[in-house]
């Protein structure tokens, strides 16, 4: 079972504006039992600094292997996660923000305009989303198949079989 941490963006959210976050819960229940449990969830202000040491702090702790945020990838004044995410990542992972454009766009020609990344830090990836319910759900349909795949990957111990 995979570890995942769920990161809402949203400023009216985390002042208690908002009744329920359905773009997290979309989340939680894509990325559900038996393949997956939800180790952490929080709501933040769509705040650079912020959004950039829960990620830190979360991809650093062991107990988790995922993180999935959603909220800020867009081109509105105070969009800044994915120059939180980047600020944090060791490696950046182009591909699947790229498939998850390229596939949206049968849905809407919005998703030219979406800035999600996907990256790593140490052992965990951190996939940024759109802040909408429907774009979650669309958009780690696209990703769901490969991460058991990648977070097997970060978590091999790679030993070269080659002198050196």
């Amino acid at each position: 079972m995979f570890r995942l941490a769920v990161l809402t963006i949203s400023t009216s959210g985390a002042q208690g504006q908002r009744k329920e976050d359905a773009s997290g819960q979309a989340i939680q229940e894509t990325l559900a039992p038996p393949e997956y449990a939800t180790v952490r969830y929080e709501v933040v202000t769509d705040d650079r600094d912020i959004i950039a040491r829960k990620l830190a702090q979360w991809a650093d702790d062991p107990e988790v292997d995922l993180i999935v945020s959603t909220g800020g990838t867009g081109l509105g004044r105070h969009d800044v996660t994915p120059e939180a995410c980047l600020s944090i990542l060791d490696k950046e992972v182009p591909g699947l923000a790229e498939a998850m454009r390229a596939a949206t766009l049968q849905f809407t020609p919005m998703a030219m305009l979406s800035r999600s990344v996907a990256g790593v830090r140490g052992k965990t990836l951190i996939i940024t989303l759109p802040g909408s319910p429907k774009g979650v759900r669309e958009c780690l349909e696209v990703v769901k198949p490969v991460l058991p795949h990648a977070l097997e990957l970060l978590h091999k111990e790679v030993v070269s079989q080659h002198p050196t």
